[in-house]
Parts: C-alpha cells; structure tokens; sequence
C-alpha cells in the first residue's frame, strides 16, 4: 500500500483502525518476517548444517581451512558430509517437512481477508420520454472489509494433518540420519584405504631398498669368485620386481587420494599427507555382543526403520485426515465493511455523500453432502498406502537385519586376521633376519634370502590391510547398526573408539 492511497483514505475519513488492520495484513506480515517470528519453532527441529550431529565445531560448522597434514578422519568426514549433494538434499527435505508441521499447525488460527477497492464511477441514466428525469454522476468510490473465518471443530481433520506432518518430519530426519550415516562409513572406507595405500607404498619402497641391497651382497659375492653369476640375476630379478611393485603401489596410491578428495569435494590433484597406517585405533572389545542382540538393537534404533515407521505413521494419520474431510466443521464467522458509496433520493435526484458500514458475527456450519464419491475413493487410496507402508517397514526391518549379520561375520574375520597378521609378520621377519645372516655367512643360498625376503614383504603389506580393513569393518557395523555419532570421531591422538 502507498503512501498516495494512504493519505486518500485519510481525506476520506475512513476510520483509522480498521484501516491500519487492513494495512498490516496486506503489507506489513512478509514471508522474512514470518520466517523470523517462527512462532511454531519449526526451525528448532531443523539440523544447524547437512552434516547434522557429525559437524563437530560449534562455533564454525561446515567452514573449512586448508588441509590437515596429516589429514584425520575427523575433518575428512566433516568435509565430505557437509557438501555431499545427498546430504544437503536430505537436510532441506527436513527444512520442508518442518515448514509442512508449521503449515498445519496454522490450521487452527483464525483467517482474516481484507479487501480495499478504490473506483472511479462513472454513472448516467437516460429514462425514454421524461428528459427531466436524466441523471449523470461522476464520483469516487472506495470501499473496504475485513471478514474471519475461524474452525472451532472438525471431527479431528486438523488434528490428523498436523500428526501426518509430524511423522512425515520424524520421517525425514530418520532419512537424514540415515543417509549420514551411510555416507561416513563410505568415506572411513575410503579413508582407511588410501591409509592402506600409503603403508604399502612405503612398504614397497623399503622392500625395493632391501632387494637393493641384496642386489649388491649378490653381485659382490660373484665378483669375487664365491657365488654363481645365477646368484646375481635372480637377486636382479627380485630388485626388478621390487622396483615394479613400487611403481604400482604409487598408482594405487594417488587413485585412492583422489577418490579422497572427491568424497570431500576437492580436486583429485589436491596434496594428501595420510597419517602411517600403524597409527590409530586396534582391535578392542567393542561389539562383543551377541549378534542376536545387535540385531535386535539395530530393528529397534536404526534410522531407516524409524524412517519407515514414520512414513507408516504419516499414512495412518493421512487416511484419517482423508475420512474427516468429509465430515460437517463449524466455524466462527465475522465480517466488517465500509464504503462512501452516493446516496441518491430518487431517479432523477441528485446524490449525496454517504458512508455505508455493515457487520456481522455468527456461526457456520459446513456440511459435505456429496462429492461424486472422489472423497470414497481418495480414503481407498490412503488405506492402499498405509498398506504399502507397512510392507515398506517390514522389508526395511529384514533389510536391516541381514546387513547387521554380514557387517558382523565380516568384523569377525577381519579381526581375527589383525591377530593373524601380526604372527605371521613376526615369524617373516625373523625368517627374513635368519636367511639374510645364513646368507652373508655364506652358508644360504640366494633363493631362500630372495624367498624370506618376498614373504617378508607380503605379511607387512598384509598386516596394513588387515588393520585398515578392520578399522573400515567396525565403522561399516556401527553403521549397520545405526550407531554412528559425532562421538565416533577422534583424532589420532585420541584415536577413534
């Protein structure tokens, strides 16, 4: 409303109340002031960022310097969960259904409409035979309302939409939990495997570095005469090898870092410094509960089943809100109007100045008698989908259950291989230790050191696996469970427990 019209309806006399009302409602409640009032506090249900819990800075969430070197899981999780587009999409699903509980809670406040016109009328009447009785009028005429219409009942309408938006928003969080969730067991995984492959390319360039020097004892040997020139190549060949295996463990290791970097949003060619894959947590005696237990936990807590179990909530409540809608509501009804439409003796008369006003309050009752039963058959499709929803639950129930057991039979085997793993490189490497002194002491031959030495380094590469593959097995169970929380996160020097 201008300032022009404003100052009109002042010299019009229009009183002052109820024009300010009409002014308020048609200019002053804008969509940023409604989102600032937030007077239902939707926004409170509402994650601060996409990576919800798992954003760990309070002060600063999602906001990002350059890279840690090393780089800790702590900060490669925070970075892939706040730009990760699923996460994001997830988090404004959440914004919606909250602005959808607040729609609905609107539902039990009054509505007030205000209508202003303001006309120029131009009027003339011509009666066939009686000049005299000619009319023309030119005037300006303004009128405005106000009406209310307030729902005092409903037979539960309002109620089963707003119990519908409540679950579809439980729903939509348990979906972003979820979906979190699942995204941080990807990047540990990603994580742990580029820490893998950079154990093992430095295990690769310590055993070029051992066939290096087993090189060398071979040749001098044959140099002087004590050793076949046999001796020799096959030490070349194994220093060949070496050197190839070095090679390839680079590749692997710059295609896992960018893999990395891409779960952060980073170009594959930003610099990585993993930390040694020594470093970090070891097997303890976490989830040493039955797996029947976790699997019972996991149908219980598990937020795609509370997911599930809110969308099921939601079609419940929506095929009750589809049977009230067709039911009688009352509603309190009120209106207030003014205008200075002319008044007028008679045809012919002149007109005069005049201010009309009416008003009214009173009740309605508003009673649905027929709909050319689309109102039958919309009930038939909520009863259809609360039915389809049920299903849904009960397959995400056994979903869930199956992926909780295989999670757990592969944490098993990748724990037992930790303890495997570190025996069988304590035996290579005293193996390794025996055959290189049998050998300076001219006693082995170059074959057993070249065979010590390549099972030297395959225990060593497989102890880094077994370690990293453990670590990335118990984060993919907590997962499974749905356990997974900020307090999952630790940094290296308070590794992750």
């Amino acid at each position: 409303m201008n300032a022009k019209l404003i100052s009109g309806l002042s010299r019009r006399c229009i009183n002052p109340l109820p024009a300010l009302v009409w002014l308020s409602l048609l200019g002053g409640i804008t969509p940023g002031i409604a989102r600032a009032i937030d007077v239902f506090r939707t926004d409170a249900s509402v994650p601060r960022t996409a990576a919800g819990a798992f954003a760990n800075d309070a002060a600063h969430p999602c906001q990002f310097g350059q890279l840690e070197a090393p780089l800790h899981l702590v900060e490669a999780v925070n970075r892939a969960l706040c730009e990760n587009p699923q996460t994001r999409q997830a988090w404004a699903n959440v914004k919606v259904q909250a602005a959808a509980v607040g729609v609905a809670k609107s539902a039990y406040l009054p509505n007030l409409t205000a209508n202003l016109q303001d006309v120029r009328d131009h009027a003339t009447t011509d009666v066939s035979g009686y000049p005299r009785l000619r009319s023309a009028n030119r005037s300006t005429v303004y009128s405005g309302s106000i009406a209310a219409n307030w729902i005092l009942y409903d037979f539960g309408g309002r109620k089963a939409a707003l119990d519908n938006a409540e679950a579809l928003l439980a729903a939509a969080r348990a979906n972003q939990d979820a979906i979190l969730q699942s995204g941080f067991s990807a990047v540990a995984t990603d994580y742990y495997a580029a820490q893998a492959a950079a154990g093992k390319l430095a295990l690769a360039k310590d055993t070029e570095s051992i066939a290096h020097d087993s090189f060398t004892a071979a040749s001098a040997r044959v140099a002087h005469g004590v050793a076949a020139i046999s001796d020799q190549l096959h030490a070349q060949t194994s220093y060949a090898q070496a050197t190839l295996n070095r090679a390839k463990a680079e590749g692997e290791l710059q295609t896992a870092l960018g893999i990395l970097a891409s779960d952060m949003f980073l170009r594959p060619d930003q610099a990585i410094t993993m930390p040694p894959a020594e470093d970090g947590v070891v097997p303890d005696q976490d989830f040493t509960a039955s797996i029947s237990t976790m699997i019972e936990e996991a149908q219980t807590v598990h937020p795609a089943i509370a997911a599930a179990r809110a969308k099921l909530d939601a079609a419940i409540a929506s095929e009750q809100q589809r049977r009230a809608e067709g039911l009688p509501n009352l509603s309190l009804i009120a209106k207030y109007s003014q205008n200075n439409q002319p008044a007028s003796l008679g045809l012919g008369q002149p007109e005069f100045a005049a201010t009309g006003r009416d008003w009214y309050v009173g009740m309605q009752l508003q009673i649905p008698l027929f709909e050319g039963l689309s109102r039958s058959y919309r009930v038939h499709g909520a009863q259809a989908q609360t039915e389809v929803q049920a299903d849904t639950l009960d397959q995400v129930r056994q979903q869930v259950g199956l992926d909780v057991w295989k999670s757990y039979q592969a944490l098993q085997t990748n724990m037992q291989n930790v303890g495997n793993s570190a025996t069988l490189r304590q035996i290579a490497q005293r193996s390794f230790e025996v055959a290189r002194g049998r050998y300076a002491a001219g006693v082995g031959s170059i074959l057993e050191l070249l065979d010590a030495q390549r099972a030297l380094s395959e225990a060593r590469q497989q102890r880094i696996q077994a370690l990293t593959d453990w670590r990335a097995a118990r984060l993919q169970l907590a997962a499974k469970i749905g356990l997974l929380d900020a307090g999952d996160i630790r940094t290296d020097d308070n590794p992750l427990r």
